[in-house]
C-alpha cells in the first residue's frame, strides 16, 4: 500500500507501482522493459554472504508487530546525526530522486536542500507519515518480501539508516535496489553501534565496529555491478580514564556514538 503525506498530490502514474493491495504484481512484469536490454550479469547474486546461523534473530516474532508502536525517538546522537546530514549534503543533489529505506519519522536530510522526490519505507505508518521530508511511503517487511515494486533505474540515490542490522537477507535487498538505482546512483548505508538487540541478526550482534563495516562491504560486493565501496568513518575520543571521565562515562556524556558508512554507485561514480 502506497500513501502520501500529502493529500492533494497524487502518486505519480508509474507502471510498475501495483496500488491495489489484492494485486500486486509479480516481478517478472517489473523487468520486462529491460528483457530487450543485452544480456549482463550487472545486479545477479554472485554469492551468499551470511550461513543460516548468521541470519537468526533472538527475537523470532514478526518485525511487523515488534514495530507496530511509533517509536518517536532518535536511536544516534547529535553528533552521529550531524555527521550524517553533512554527508549527505555532500553527496546528494538537489534534483535527486531519493529512497529512504527503513525509514521513520526522520530522515536527517539538509533542511535547506529541496530534493525532486523523497520516498519512504518503513515498519509503522504512523511515524513514517510524520516525516516531513517524504513526499509518499510505504510499509512492507524486508525481511518477509525483498522485491522493491518499482521500475528498473527510478532512483539516483537509496538510503539506509542504523537499520541494515536487521535485515536476514541482504543480499537480496541490495540487488533489489541496484536494480532500482540508475546507472552512477549512489546507496549509503549508515549505522553505529546501536541497535534493538533481539532484533539485529546474529553476525551483526556477534561483530565489532570493524567487522560490521566489512559485512556491509560484502553485502554490496556480493552484487554484480557495485562500485568499489568507500567507508566513512567517525570515531569517539579515546577516553582517559579519568575520575571526572568516569563521571561522565556514568551519565552517559563522555562519548559519541561512532559514525560508519559504507557508500558504493551503480556501475561507476559520477564525477561530481
Amino acid at each position: 500500500m502506497l500513501y502520501t503525506n500529502q493529500a492533494t498530490k497524487p502518486w505519480p502514474s508509474l507502471p510498475s507501482l501495483s496500488i491495489h493491495p489484492s494485486k500486486p504484481q509479480h516481478l517478472s512484469k517489473l523487468l520486462a522493459s529491460s528483457s530487450s536490454q543485452p544480456d549482463t550479469s550487472a545486479g545477479n547474486i554472485k554469492r551468499l554472504v551470511l550461513s543460516p546461523e548468521g541470519r537468526v534473530k533472538l527475537n523470532p516474532s514478526p518485525d511487523r508487530d515488534f514495530y507496530s508502536f511509533p517509536r518517536f525517538v532518535t536511536h544516534v546522537d547529535d553528533s552521529f546525526i550531524s555527521t550524517l546530514t553533512d554527508l549527505y549534503r555532500e553527496r546528494l543533489q538537489p534534483d535527486y530522486e531519493i529512497l529512504d529505506l527503513m525509514s521513520s519519522w526522520v530522515s536527517h536530510l539538509p533542511p535547506e536542500v529541496k530534493y525532486k522526490r523523497v520516498v519512504g519505507h518503513g515498519l509503522n505508518a504512523q511515524e513514517l507519515a510524520r516525516n516531513p521530508r517524504l513526499d509518499y511511503f510505504f510499509v512492507k517487511d524486508l525481511n518477509q518480501d525483498q522485491k522493491l515494486e518499482f521500475e528498473d533505474e527510478s532512483f539516483d540515490a537509496v538510503l539506509c539508516t542504523v537499520s541494515v542490522q536487521y535485515l536476514q537477507w541482504p543480499e537480496k535487498v541490495f540487488a533489489e535496489v541496484f536494480r532500482i538505482l540508475k546507472p552512477g546512483g549512489v546507496f549509503i548505508v549508515s549505522f553505529s553501534n546501536r541497535m534493538f538487540y533481539e532484533k539485529a541478526i546474529s553476525a551483526w550482534r556477534d561483530g565489532t565496529g570493524y567487522s560490521r563495516v566489512q559485512l556491509v562491504v560484502q553485502y554490496f560486493l556480493s552484487v554484480d555491478g557495485f562500485t568499489q565501496p568507500e567507508v566513512v568513518k567517525k570515531l569517539p575520543v579515546k577516553s582517559d580514564n579519568s575520575p571526572l571521565d568516569g563521571i561522565m562515562r556514568l551519565f552517559g556524556l563522555s562519548q559519541s556514538d561512532p559514525f560508519y558508512a559504507v557508500i558504493s554507485y551503480r556501475n561507476f561514480k559520477p564525477l561530481n
